[in-house]
Formats: C-alpha cells, structure tokens, sequence
C-alpha cells in the first residue's frame, strides 16, 4: 500500500519525485506529498487528493528546488486523509523529514513518551512518531539515531530519511515492507517498487528486513541491524517502462486483460521442454512428495480465488487432500501443520503482509513452502523454500487479472507435475494434460474475441446488486467474478455456491434481480441449469456464461456468454476472462476511476 520514492544526485529532485510517485499511483493512495532539501532546510510540500494537484501546486516540482528528496503516497490508516496527514513529516526542529509505509503497532506508547519529553505532534499519524524519536535519538550521528530508532519502533516499515545535516545524503530502512534500491550514474534511488525504478536504472538492490541503507549520488551502502556494512548483490530488472504504458488502450486494466493469452504463455512455455514439464526453479523429489499427506493453498483476495480454483486440480489429479485458506485466518489460527504438510503461498506483489504472516506461521510448524509470486526478490519469493514466479510482467491496475491467470497457470503446471511425480498419470493421460496446457493462450484469445458483445451486454447488468453463483470450479470462478465486479464497479456483488440457493439465499430473489450463473462445469450442468430454472421462477434475470455450442443454457438465460469448450480441470482460466471484461464495462458505464478504486491498494503490505 502507499508508495515512497527517493533521488539524490546532480538534477533536480522534485520532477524525478514526482514522476516516481505517478508510477506508483497503482497501489492505491489518498494524498501525497514531497520533501527536498536545500540550502540548509526542508521544503515540505503535500496535498490530499490526486498527484495532479501535487504537481499543480509545485509546477512540476519547478517551485522545490533542490537535488535531494523524498516522496510519498499514502493510503490512510492513522487519520483521516488531510493535508496535515500526508507524508513527508518534519521533526520540532525541522532537521529531519521521512516518509514511511507500513504500520507502527507501538506508536501510542512511543507518542505519549516524546509528549511527555515535550515534543509536539501536528498530525494523528503513527509516522509522525518515527520522525520526533529521531529528533530525539540524535546526537550528531545519523546513522546511530536510525537505528536506535528503528530498534524502538514494533510492526512493518520502510522508511526514507531526510536530514539537513547530511544535504546530499538519503537513509532507508526496511522491516516487512518492500523497500528497492536503484542504481545510477551519478544519482541514486530507492522506491517501494521497482516500476517507480525503471525509467532511470534497470540495476537494483533489494534491501531485507533489518536492513538500512546510507544512498549519496557517488555511492550506496548498506548495514545490518548491527551497524556492520554488508555486501548486497545487484539484481537486474528484465522489462522496460514501456511495459508499464497503457499502450494504447484506455486503462490498464483493460490493457492487461488483453495482455492475458501473452502472459500465459510466458508462465507456461519456458517450463515445457519436448511434451515435459521442467521446472528449473526447483525439483521436488517422489521420495519427498510421498511424504505429504496435505496440501495447505493460502493468499489474499484475488490470489486466493485462484488458490480455491486451482484446488480442484490439485486434488483430482494428485488425489491428495487440499484446502484452500484465507491468510489473514490461517496466520491467527492453530493449523493442523508439520513437516508433511505441502504449503504453497500465492500473492502477485510477494509482499501481502498476512500471507508472509502465514507463511512464517506454517514454517515454523515444519511444512515445505512454495511460493508463487510474480515479483523477483520479493519477500515471500525469499522466505520459501522453493519459488516458481509467475512471470506476469507489470501488472498497473489495482484489480489483477493477469495475475490471476497466471497464477492458475502455474497451479495447473504444479498439479501435473506433482501428479506425474507420484505416479498418478500414465503417459498418455501426462501427454493429453500438456497438450491442453499448450492451448491455453490460444483459448484465451478466442476467449477474448467471441466477446466482443460485452460492454452492450454489461450495460444491461451494471444494477445496483448482483449474484454469482456456480458448483465447484464453476463456484470458485464465481467467487473472483464477484470481487471483481465490487473491485471497480462498486456494485454490490455476491457470489453464492449455487447448491445453497435452497438454504436461504434464494430469498434473496427479486423481480428483474440480475444473477450471474457460471455453467463451464459439464458434470453438474444440469443441476446449475436448475437453479437457474428456480431463479427464472422467481423472476430473476440471467446472464450465463457456458461452453460454446451449449444450447439448453440458451433456452434458460436471458444472455448467454461463452467460452472455448475445455477439459473442466482447467475452464476456471477461460471462464474467469470474460467475468473481468463484464465487471470492466459495468465499470465504465458507471464512470468509475477503474485503475485506481476508491479505498483500494495494489500491495496489501500492512494488516
């Protein structure tokens, strides 16, 4: 959640700041702000609202003069979203500014000790705190305030640090909170996220947890918790600013809708060698599948439906026992977790903070961890014992698709593999799985194509309230149509396992209520065909979504879409697609701010 950025060099900070914070408006923000230093003192500039408002009020950072600074967008947790809130904060004597994601779990302990000591506080924020304790831990030795700073300070953060003693000098912090470095010519950075990076440097260091970094524009250095200088290995980023453009398209989440059958097929292809699976990432051997008696999916949002969707794969193919958990219930509970227990731990950023929780919670207890993430060097793709990356590419808009897809992908791939490991499929049946493998991208183009009616159909269905429902994979699909549909529209939408319309939910039913039903499951299409019989009773009115050459499904529902005919192992992929052009053009019909809804944020990294 928010964004931080920060520049030192030879050019003028604010454009760069400024800049850096439009490429991170993805995540999701409701103010920002900018502090350079100059001349002795801190010019701190900050605004509620839209960067634009930021840019007008400094003309492009022209009216902040200066070649050091930092930057900030916040998404409100502590205050409401007020000029006085927003990042960057001053210390009482204006020596020190900072910026700072995450969330300080002690902050009220801490603020009532520097009240005491006399300091006075402006804002309601917890990040306020940080920056008096570093006023108060100074004694002329920056880098031993930060960190007897940051050792008082419980929770996650990554933190860029001003101070005027130091004019040309940057401090970054990291503890659970994504925080990159960038390297220059000249000049030198740091962001939250490596898209804020890549129009200056494609050459980064990713700071760990505990971790400080001391950036001039000649050099960056960084120190563990005990002050000792480490050396860090230099990654090198593989895609381009150009990727992260809207290339055309009217935002970015149509764009990487489209963007899917390509996506797909970078997860896919480089992992299929001659009508075999080749997972480079890592090798798990028969002996030590054997020995797993469960399978444990965790994630958040999105990336649990895909989790709950590729479940079923899972378990028909490998016919061990899978549940598919919320990380922010797993990480509080007392699972049922040890060392034959197969955990695989899903998040698009790698730094969705309850399921790094929920991680660390089932390691603890023994289980092998997966991770599948699409961003390299994250901290789940570090703290697994083995990682298989998406390879989405950027993903801008705040509701994911791509990275949906290409985790299901990767599901898909994991439960074939580990099916054939065991000694589950015959040859034939492992040739026919990757033959189908390799049609995905195909099939989701035309998935793509034969939809082309969808915004006349969307316009028919933008209602104030509407329900998804389907059976088992159909259901899990359900599930992630109706986040998308509450994601962008901001209609009320609630996904509903079809077989439980009887137990109450068909109360619901109203004359003209709009209810989505996902038929792609051809085992149980006659009993969702019933249930959409019993909601037609009642007066409902029904999109369905089906394989195409389905002709009952035609006589029920009043609109039908459709869907490449498909092995039902792997239709979530196909099904899901036009789910998220439905809820993009009921979107736009409403005139929502589609890449960046209200109250939403692209990396969850705080509880």
């Amino acid at each position: 959640m928010c964004g931080i950025v920060g520049f030192t060099g030879a050019r003028s900070a604010a454009p760069i700041l400024l800049k850096g914070l439009r490429q991170l408006e993805y995540r999701g923000y409701d103010s920002a702000g900018i502090a350079v230093l100059a001349g002795g003192a801190i010019d701190v500039e900050k605004v509620s609202g839209r960067i634009a408002k930021l840019c007008e009020k400094t003309r492009d950072g022209a009216a902040v003069p200066g070649v050091t600074g930092i930057g900030h967008t916040r998404w409100a947790t502590h205050g409401a979203p007020t000029d006085t809130n927003a990042h960057p904060h001053l210390s009482n004597d204006g020596r020190f500014a900072i910026v700072h994601n995450g969330i300080i779990e002690n902050y009220l302990a801490l603020r009532e000790e520097l009240i005491a000591d006399g300091y006075v506080f402006e804002s309601e924020t917890d990040t306020e705190t940080i920056v008096h304790l570093l006023e108060f831990n100074y004694d002329g030795d920056i880098k031993a305030a930060v960190m007897k700073t940051a050792a008082r300070l419980e929770g996650s953060y990554a933190l860029g640090i001003l101070c005027t003693d130091a004019p040309d000098t940057l401090y970054a912090v990291r503890e659970s909170s994504p925080l990159i470095l960038g390297i220059g010519v000249g000049e030198n950075y740091f962001a939250s996220d490596v898209t804020a990076l890549v129009a200056h440097t494609k050459n980064v260091i990713y700071l760990e947890d505990g971790e400080m970094a001391e950036l001039t524009s000649a050099s960056i250095r960084v120190y563990d918790c005990t002050g000792q200088e480490i050396k860090k290995p230099v990654s090198r980023v593989t895609w381009n600013v150009e990727a992260a453009e809207k290339g055309g398209y009217e935002h970015f989440m149509l764009k990487e809708i489209m963007e899917q059958p390509g996506a797909v097929k970078a997860a896919l292809v480089p992992r299929l060698h001659e009508g075999r699976i080749r997972l480079d990432d890592f090798e798990l051997s028969a002996e030590e599948l054997r020995g797993i008696n469960k399978i444990i999916i965790t994630a958040c949002g999105s990336a649990y439906y895909a989790g709950c969707s590729g479940r079923y794969a899972i378990e028909r193919l490998c016919r061990i026992p899978v549940q598919a958990e919320l990380a922010s219930e797993l990480r509080y509970g007392d699972p049922m977790v040890d060392e034959h227990t197969l955990v695989l731990v899903i998040s698009q950023s790698g730094e969705t903070a309850d399921t790094i929780a929920a991680l660390k919670e089932c390691r603890s207890r023994g289980a092998k961890i997966i991770g599948i993430v699409n961003v390299v060097g994250s901290t789940i793709a570090k703290l697994a014992d083995h990682t298989l990356y998406t390879w989405a590419g950027p993903e801008i808009a705040v509701a994911t698709t791509k990275g949906y897809t290409t985790q299901l992908a990767v599901l898909y791939l994991l439960a074939i593999y580990i099916a054939e490991r065991l000694g589950r499929l015959d040859e034939k049946d492992y040739a026919a799985l990757i033959k189908k493998l390799m049609q995905l991208p195909k099939l989701l183009q035309e998935t793509i194509d034969m939809n082309y009616l969808l915004p006349t159909v969307a316009s028919r269905y933008a209602s104030q309230s509407l329900f998804f429902i389907g059976r088992n994979t159909d259901y899990a699909v359900a599930l992630e149509g109706a986040l998308k549909m509450k994601e962008i529209s901001y209609l009320h939408a609630e996904s509903y396992a079809a077989g439980e319309l009887k137990h109450g939910t068909i109360a619901l039913i109203d004359e003209g209520q709009p209810v989505i039903a996902v038929c792609c499951n051809e085992a149980l299409a006659d009993k969702t065909l019933s249930n959409i019989v019993e909601v037609k009773a009642r007066g409902a009115k029904v999109l369905a979504l089906a394989f195409r050459g389905n002709t009952r499904i035609v006589s029920q529902a009043d609109d039908v879409i459709f869907i490449p005919r498909i092995d039902t192992i792997f239709s979530a992929i196909l099904a899901v697609v036009p789910l998220q052009l439905l809820a993009y053009y009921a979107a736009k019909e409403k005139g929502c701010d589609i890449d960046k809804p209200k109250n939403l944020a692209k990396s969850v990294t705080v509880e």
